[in-house]
């Protein structure tokens, strides 16, 4: 296991390559593909969705990245009994399938075509994290270390063996968006070095560690609904960062709902405060939470309102003493 930025060596054999993803994060692994001189024959997107108030219809980031680069894009709706997509890809007759959060579940006939496999990039360390959002629970959870794995794709959810792991350390005020980024840009070389070793045969596949499986469900909005009687205030606090930038934090003002933008816990403070409790402190706005923690709010919306520090909203808001969140 490696830490930091993974350095990739020259791409070796060039391979015929079918790449799969959709958002930001799948990106950089495809333009590093193309920069290490594979043949990228396709490129597979979900399909363009709306986007926005006025629902615009938009492609997928690694649909643009990839037209610009010239290359072939598909957006099958479905792939697991598309008998027009299959012939395309069997067609193609690729080296191997890399899969960077496509958001697919890849089908028997696609695990079985390439001669190197199906190749996906996760951020997590496996077999913690497998599922959907491994990046905002790790965030979320208050781990110290997180990273990227490159595994061969097999039927179950991220169940397949392990290639090879980069790891790094998640700074304690980083958020999932920060995250994504540096994950995303780190796990590029590590899919060019993955592919390079498994087309010389040097990698040795390793199976996952079932005992130590834990799963990153999808992201509700209710996950970021804060808890003050049930979390303290660094649960509260790393919550946020992980779930940025949805579904944030919110609470309840008088029935309204209260988004906070911005927070920090708070140094320990003498005084005892029912979870939710709202104290101010000059211009500073405190929330209590479980175990005698506390919060310090510095920017929040209230529902109709604009964004405004809590300098701002202390001004116009009317608070009593007993006022609580929730």
């Amino acid at each position: 296991m490696g830490s930091g930025r993974f350095v990739s060596k020259p791409a070796g054999e060039r391979l015929k390559l079918i790449f799969c993803g959709t958002p930001q994060f799948a990106v950089p692994t495809l333009e590093a593909l193309i920069g290490a001189g594979h043949d990228v024959a396709l490129v597979v997107s979900q399909p363009d969705r709306p986007v926005g108030r006025a629902q615009t219809m938009t492609a997928p980031p690694v649909k643009q990245n990839a037209l610009a680069a010239g290359l072939a894009v598909a957006q099958p709706e479905k792939i697991r009994n598309n008998l027009e997509f299959r012939a395309q890809l069997e067609a193609i007759r690729p080296d191997a399938i890399v899969v960077v959060a496509y958001g697919r579940i890849i089908p028997p006939w696609m695990l079985e075509l390439p001669r190197l496999g199906c190749i996906n990039l996760h951020g997590s360390l496996l077999p913690k994290y497998r599922g959907a959002a491994p990046i905002q629970w790790a965030v979320a959870n208050g781990d110290a270390v997180t990273g990227n794995t490159t595994m061969l794709i097999d039927q179950g959810l991220d169940t397949g063996p392990i290639l090879l792991v980069q790891a790094r350390v998640i700074k304690p005020d980083e958020t999932a968006v920060e995250l994504f980024e540096e994950l995303a840009r780190a796990g590029a070389p590590l899919v060019v070095e993955t592919l390079r070793r498994l087309a010389e045969a040097s990698i040795e596949p390793r199976p996952q560690n079932e005992e130590h499986a834990t799963f990153a469900p999808l992201l509700d909005r209710e996950d970021g609904r804060m808890d003050f009687a049930a979390r303290a205030a660094h649960e509260l606090y790393n919550r946020w960062r992980g779930f940025q930038p949805w579904p944030g934090a919110f609470t309840a003002l008088d029935g309204k709902k209260l988004i906070v933008h911005r927070m920090k816990p708070a140094p320990e403070r003498a005084q005892v405060g029912e979870p939710g409790t709202i104290r101010v402190d000059g211009s500073r706005m405190y929330v209590a939470c479980a175990g005698n923690t506390w919060l310090e709010l510095l920017e929040v919306q209230l529902e109709g309102k604009k964004r405004v520090t809590a300098a701002e909203f202390l001004r116009g808001a009317a608070l009593s003493a007993d006022t609580k969140l929730g």
